[in-house]
């Protein structure tokens, strides 16, 4: 297999872009790099699809490897032909290869096995061939010994043999897997039908495997995890069989009939469906799974994509009951002022005591806004802040702000390095006061599954969904950048070649150096070489440093075409500073006497011996330099109202934020304790496939009332017509 050429074909992108891209890969760049600085080599692919053709990439090498093991295994067993060689190099999945593998897989003992060892291969063989016509029981006696007592243990050894040759012959299971997948049904029924749980739904459930929804497979997982379920798969067992006796039985009127139909039964029941079984659920799972990270990785990604609320003086409440709520005081730069607790809540109930010690935080210190977290007690204190804020008439908003993974992180050892003076609910707090002022700075210090977007989290492959997310906290942030004089070691981890080890000596330097004046400084800091700083310097800001393109995207690679490109445009660097050069597409246009960009900037680029895409960066980074892609994101709902549950009704129309997005519908939060859901089927008048298509963690929202579950205490959502 030429594997270049086939993830060319399969992306539908030229040979060129994908050799270059491997060849990138290969040589150590990152993905967040390469989709930014070497789009003349990949064509422009973005880091999505960089990031697919990696895997797809590493699955193929994979591939190819194991046919070279199992071509060298079987040839070691002097079995290997011309034609099992060439099925074997031909095959395009690992499943494939395995199954090619297993007729020649040393087994451990089985009951095929100990036939053989007492001769009863010769008796097999005359059954699997079928061309005797002698009485069965006539042919077995001949294989009667001290070892086979008599001819029915001999038949029985000889269908031992042919039901595991059935089992290992990899064109009947490839069918028999296709007849599975095509026609079986999962099914799923109570373990104990007089006990109510959270998995009622799939108390007598069935559900073809071909059409059964991913989250519906989580569910019944977990259900099953939990003893709640009862899970299996119902297999076409009548086509199957009937499909291996057509391929087995040569002669239906054959002595042999009885003996092979009883045999095929057995191979099937005993051998087959058990393993395809398991391949069905273990199908099921990952494609599940799969779906659930990427709806993980996506509501993520959203969710760190929200924009920061520059310039705000906050007071953070962590909401609670009996312990209180804990409020941090923060400056505009996310500084701790002041922190105290206030009991405005059951039991001590002190609304009196928590509006003092409000008025004289904000008069102290100047607040512009309040964050409340939205765990428990969140709507209890979000009804007191409100009504004080109503009554003393202050133009002060507040917000409530996602509180998952805050305890993870106020407990970690990040956190205790960070702030060794502060207790626990301290610092949990400040973070969601600087999940307001910062969300990306903030969140990469929780461990991205704690964060509380996703579906099934703790169900799926770990390993897996911890890859996924640390690849989209690396391209978020990269996306961004980050300021150098400012960073945390824990963002500053995700840049592209930088590690923690070295985060943290980038932050030792700068802390030794007072403040970095310009990128080159970088190959000053330890174990920072020269490969780490082609990946990093470009995301690297440098405000008010020693050259205004420390401040862009702009990669030092590229500073001297980047300043021709300024000196004939006679644009001075210091616009760079103050704004950016607002008149630089027309500067170009007027320079080479062209009507459209695209023409000036390819003459331009072949004058200054740079690629066109880079060039193209390099102008709109000239126009809005260090522009941040947050800003794009819809901005941060602020309240200054507050709802409780009675006061909802059906067909009430509110805004809400939308907090999570899951395979079946949308989770919005507005403005009760828990969030209402947008079903898939309310989301929009059109048929969608996926309530990504319409929505997105972040997203402000008109939503009505349409159902309303007071005991439960849920909330029916409908988009439509809105």
């Amino acid at each position: 297999m030429n594997i270049n050429e086939k993830l060319a074909a399969e992306f539908r992108i030229r040979l060129s872009q994908v050799e270059a891209t491997v060849n990138l890969i290969d040589d150590g760049n990152t993905i967040p790099f390469i989709s930014r600085y070497r789009k003349e080599a990949t064509g422009g692919l973005t880091d999505d699809v960089l990031r697919d053709l990696d895997e797809r990439l590493n699955y193929l090498r994979n591939l190819e490897t194991r046919k070279e093991e199992v071509i060298k295994l079987i040839d070691e067993q002097g079995k290997l032909t011309d034609d099992l060689k060439e099925e074997i190099l031909k095959a395009e999945v690992l499943q494939r290869v395995e199954d090619l593998y297993k007729p020649f897989k040393q087994k451990k003992a089985t009951r095929a096995s100990k036939a053989k060892e007492r001769g009863l291969e010769p008796l097999a063989k005359i059954f699997w061939e079928q061309e005797s016509k002698e009485d069965p029981m006539v042919l077995a006696k001949d294989f009667v010994n001290e070892e086979v007592e008599n001819e029915e243990a001999a038949i029985q050894g000889a269908m031992d043999i042919i039901a595991e040759q059935i089992a290992d012959d990899p064109e009947y299971i490839k069918e028999i897997r296709r007849l599975t997948e095509e026609h079986g049904v999962v099914t799923s029924e109570a373990v104990d039908k007089e006990n109510s749980t959270v998995y009622d739904m799939y108390y007598e459930f069935a559900e073809g495997i071909k059409k059964i929804a991913n989250h519906r497979v989580l569910a019944i997982n977990r259900g099953e995890k939990e003893k709640a379920l009862k899970v299996k798969i119902e297999a076409p067992v009548d086509d199957i069989i009937s499909y291996i006796e057509s391929q087995l039985i040569k002669d239906r009127k054959g002595a042999f009939v009885e003996i092979l139909k009883n045999t095929v039964a057995d191979s099937y029941k005993r051998l087959i469906a058990p393993s395809v079984e398991r391949e069905m659920r273990n199908m099921l799972t990952e494609k599940a799974e799969e779906d659930a990270i990427k709806v993980f990785a996506k509501n993520t990604k959203n969710l760190l994509m929200v924009p920061p609320v520059k310039g705000k003086r906050i007071i953070a409440i962590d909401p609670g009951f009996r312990t209180g709520c804990k409020v941090a005081i923060l400056n505009e730069y996310g500084k701790l002022l002041a922190y105290t607790t206030i009991y405005p809540t059951e039991p001590k109930n002190d609304v009196e005591g928590t509006e003092r010690v409000l008025a004289k935080a904000i008069e102290k210190f100047k607040i512009n806004v309040i964050v409340i977290g939205n765990g428990t007690a969140s709507r209890e204190t979000e009804e007191v802040v409100s009504n004080f804020l109503k009554k003393n008439n202050l133009d002060i908003q507040y917000t409530i702000v996602n509180e998952a993974g805050a305890s993870v992180y106020s407990a970690s050892k990040l956190a205790s390095e960070e702030y060794p003076d502060l207790d626990v609910t301290t610092r949990g707090a400040m973070s969601l006061g600087r999940r307001l002022q910062d969300p990306l700075a903030e969140l990469v210090k929780i461990s991205p599954k704690s964060i509380g977007v996703g579906q099934y989290q703790h169900d799926i492959n770990q390993k897996a969904l911890d890859e996924a997310l640390a690849n989209v906290v690396e391209d978020t942030v990269n996306s961004v950048g980050v300021d150098l004089n400012t960073a945390s070691p824990s963002l500053l981890s995700y840049i592209s070649g930088v590690n923690m080890n070295i985060a943290k000596n980038i932050v030792a330097y700068r802390e030794e150096a007072g403040k970095f004046n310009n990128r080159k400084e970088l190959l000053k800091v330890a174990k920072l070489g020269p490969k780490a700083y082609e990946q990093c310097a470009g995301f690297m800001r440098i405000a008010d440093g020693d050259n205004p393109l420390d401040g862009t995207s702009v990669h030092p690679e590229s500073y001297e075409a980047c300043e021709a490109m300024l000196a004939k445009l006679g644009i001075d660097k210091a616009e760079i500073s103050n704004g950016g050069a607002k008149d630089i597409e027309n500067r170009i246009k007027l320079t080479y006497g062209v009507k459209k960009l695209g023409d000036g900037i390819k003459k331009m680029a072949a004058e200054l011996g740079v690629g066109e895409m880079t060039l193209e960066d390099i102008v709109k980074e000239m126009e809005k330099p260090a522009r941040d892609p947050r800003d794009d994101a819809p901005a941060v709902v602020f309240r200054n109202d507050v709802r409780s549950f009675d006061d909802l009704k059906i067909d009430m129309e509110m805004t809400g934020t939308v907090r999570n997005v899951v395979d079946f519908g949308a989770f919005v939060d507005i403005g009760v304790k828990n969030d209402g859901l947008v079903h898939i089927s309310q989301l929009s008048d059109k048929y969608i496939k996926h309530p990504m298509e319409v929505v997105a963690v972040g997203d402000t929202v008109k939503v009505k009332i349409i159902s309303i579950d007071r005991d439960k205490m849920r909330v029916g959502l409908t988009m439509k017509g809105l």
